[in-house]
């Protein structure tokens, strides 16, 4: 180093690396070279050792909207970062409301709808995120929206990272 270059004093960088880990920790939106990092290992994990708890089945709300997964695949694995692209079809006359639009994440239903929306719009047609990021292993995301009837659509999405 040069008398010029400033050494960086070790509160600092114990500073940014709890700041950092804070941020992880409670689940804020990572964009790393424009990937949303969706759920971090330590929430995959969690989800992925616990049993799916009772849920009572319900029938589907007669006319909600659907909720049409068009990437990823479910039927073979992904890569990360992967693409998750949704579209909306509501039954006329109503229309979606995209402000209503909801991820679950896993067992635990994390909700993690503010990690999707930073790094992709929600519109009445749908979503695309570019690159989303997700640990290896398989996932469950739950995705619900409503239409302007106020009925609500919903559908899992089941896929395995590589």
């Amino acid at each position: 180093m040069t008398a010029s270059t400033p050494i960086p004093r070790a509160s600092t960088l114990t500073a940014v690396r709890a700041l950092l880990l804070a941020s992880l920790s409670i689940g804020a939106c990572v964009n790393v070279h424009a990937q949303a990092l969706l759920v971090t290992e330590q929430e995959a994990s969690a989800s992925r050792d616990q049993p799916e708890p009772f849920r009572a089945k319900s029938l589907p709300v007669p006319d909600a909207p659907k909720i049409n997964v068009v990437t990823p695949s479910v039927v073979s694995a992904v890569a990360s970062p992967t693409r998750i692209q949704v579209q909306f079809q509501p039954t006329a006359p109503a229309q979606v409301r995209p402000e209503t639009f909801k991820v679950l994440y896993g067992t635990f239903r994390i909700d993690i709808t503010d990690r999707i929306t930073a790094a992709s719009k929600v519109t009445a047609d749908g979503i695309d995120v570019a690159q989303a990021s997700l640990p290896k292993g398989s996932h469950k995301l739950y995705l619900e929206i409503q239409d302007s009837a106020g009925r609500k659509g919903e559908r899992p999405l089941q896929f395995v990272v590589e």
